[in-house]
């Protein structure tokens, strides 16, 4: 995933080219979409059915280079999620800032009792 918000770039030029500071977020969360956020954030999030953003940590960075240091279980399904197609990194449990997004490399349809689990490593997230 290497796609950045509207948000975040402005976020960060402000902060590297004009001096402006930027307060990185305690914690950041994965998101579950079923469309596009686009740099926008104009997407579809999963909503309903006990969906809820999930806490993710990122291992140190090398070469430009940061994957998930933990394992994501989202809790189980109790409608109907749809098909998700994205995913999303934003700064709060509710509401926020996407900060990165991108496509997911198999869309995966989430029914009434699913429950989907994102291993250690799976994610990762690259500038360039």
């Amino acid at each position: 995933m290497s796609a950045i918000s509207n948000y975040l770039e402005n976020a960060l030029i402000n902060a590297v080219l004009r001096n402006t500071p930027y307060t990185s977020p305690s914690a950041v969360y994965l998101a579950l979409y079923t469309s596009d956020p686009t740099d926008a954030n104009t997407g579809t999030e999963v909503t309903g059915g006990s969906y809820q953003r999930q806490q993710i940590t990122f291992s140190a960075p090398s070469d430009g280079m940061v994957s998930n240091s933990n394992e994501i279980l989202f809790p189980v399904a109790t409608a109907n999620w749809g098909t998700v197609t994205h995913i999303g990194i934003l700064d709060a449990a509710t509401g926020g800032n996407l900060l990165f997004y991108g496509a997911v490399t198999t869309p995966k349809t989430i029914s009434t009792n699913d429950q989907l689990k994102i291993n250690a490593g799976d994610i990762s997230i690259t500038l360039a």
